[in-house]
């Protein structure tokens, strides 16, 4: 597969970050406007989060920026009315992350086929099951040029992460530890030694818990970069976008 995301990991192969925030938050409206912010920032991935109303692998943080974009107005179909003017405005990795309730309401071919038309680069869909993905949605996904990133945790089977490895393109989205969002990383170094030491074709990006410039360059240790939400999130809770977004990123890559 050739997209923004695997072109972006043939040229880069560390320090890569990610950021992840949800749509419609703070304001309805600030979606494409807070990704090309990112862009212009110097973040290399950009994750919109799709609020949903019960995002139980979510921290507070993020479960009440989605409570809030819910408030707002967001819906899958507005954020797909918006992301019409993103690729005028972004050229950097796109990716929708949320849950499987609000796509399988939308209808998975029309979401994948709204992706394409959007520009969007990837899905991560946490609670889509591998064999279910395989069996079901692979050819869909690979036929439009979509990445599905999974995530795995230091505790999945190694045999399951081959798995997830062999079926999927992008890369695969590391969890710092088996928790909610937003908790203060602690990196498991014998696990992620033992996952990096694994002959895998995708690279890796660490999240959950990454919040400064000293967890993100630790992930560097063990992968190709990290991946912050929480810390964002809460950085543009407050103030104009235009300031707190560049000033966030500056503290990390700076």
């Amino acid at each position: 597969m050739k997209n923004r995301i695997t072109e972006l990991f043939k040229r880069k192969k560390k320090n890569v970050l990610s950021v992840f925030f949800t749509a419609g938050y703070p304001s309805l409206n600030d979606t494409v406007k807070i990704a090309s912010l990112l862009e212009s920032s110097g973040v290399d991935v950009i994750e919109i989060g799709i609020p949903f109303s019960d995002p139980l692998a979510d921290g507070q943080v993020i479960q009440r920026s989605s409570a809030v974009a819910l408030k707002n107005g967001m819906s899958l179909s507005l954020l797909f009315r918006q992301l019409e003017e993103l690729r005028n405005k972004v050229s950097i990795p796109v990716i929708l992350m949320g849950y499987l309730n609000p796509v399988m309401q939308y209808g998975m071919e029309n979401f994948i086929r709204s992706c394409k038309a959007a520009g969007v680069d990837g899905v991560i869909l946490p609670d889509l099951p591998p064999d279910v993905y395989i069996s079901k949605y692979k050819s869909l996904f690979e036929e439009s040029n979509i990445s599905n990133i999974f995530l795995i945790t230091p505790k999945t089977q190694l045999s399951r992460i081959e798995t997830i490895d062999l079926n999927s393109d992008g890369f695969i989205y590391l969890l710092s530890a088996s928790s909610t969002t937003g908790a203060k990383a602690t990196l498991n170094e014998e696990s992620f030694t033992a996952i990096k030491s694994m002959p895998l074709k995708n690279p890796l990006l660490i999240g959950f818990g990454i919040s400064d410039k000293e967890a993100f360059l630790k992930t560097n240790d063990f992968a190709s970069g990290g991946i912050i939400g929480s810390a964002f999130i809460k950085a543009i809770e407050v103030g104009q976008p235009e300031h707190t977004v560049p000033s966030f990123i500056s503290s990390i890559l700076n």
